[in-house]
């Protein structure tokens, strides 16, 4: 059985709920939401994730309710969201298990 995709997209449907054969002991899992200034989902943005040196590690595009994920190693990294509502940038420092962040986007 393969995971539901984002429409257009090979990447998993980002509000699918995390499935059950992760283990929180052992994976870090970075999600969350992108909203705008008004706090409203911003759905279709792009949420890349870099690592502590600033490199490209990952890229996802959030779902209609503005929720996107990430399976990553524990450690510093910077979430940067790029939509049509403006840009945004989180730097976290996450742990095993899940880390949930919010970032809003601005013009």
């Amino acid at each position: 059985m393969t995971a539901p995709t984002a429409a257009g997209c090979a990447a998993p449907d980002q509000s699918a709920p995390i499935p059950a054969s992760v283990d929180l002991e052992k994976e870090t899992v970075i999600t969350g939401a992108v909203v705008n200034a008004d706090n409203e989902a911003v759905a279709g943005a792009y949420v890349r994730l870099l690592d502590a040196t600033g490199e490209f590690t990952a890229e996802v595009v959030t779902s209609p309710q503005g929720v996107f994920r990430f399976f990553a190693a524990p450690g510093t990294w910077t979430l940067r969201a790029l939509s049509r509502h403006g840009n945004g940038e989180l730097k976290i420092s996450a742990d095993r298990g899940i880390n949930e962040v919010g970032l809003t986007v601005a013009a």
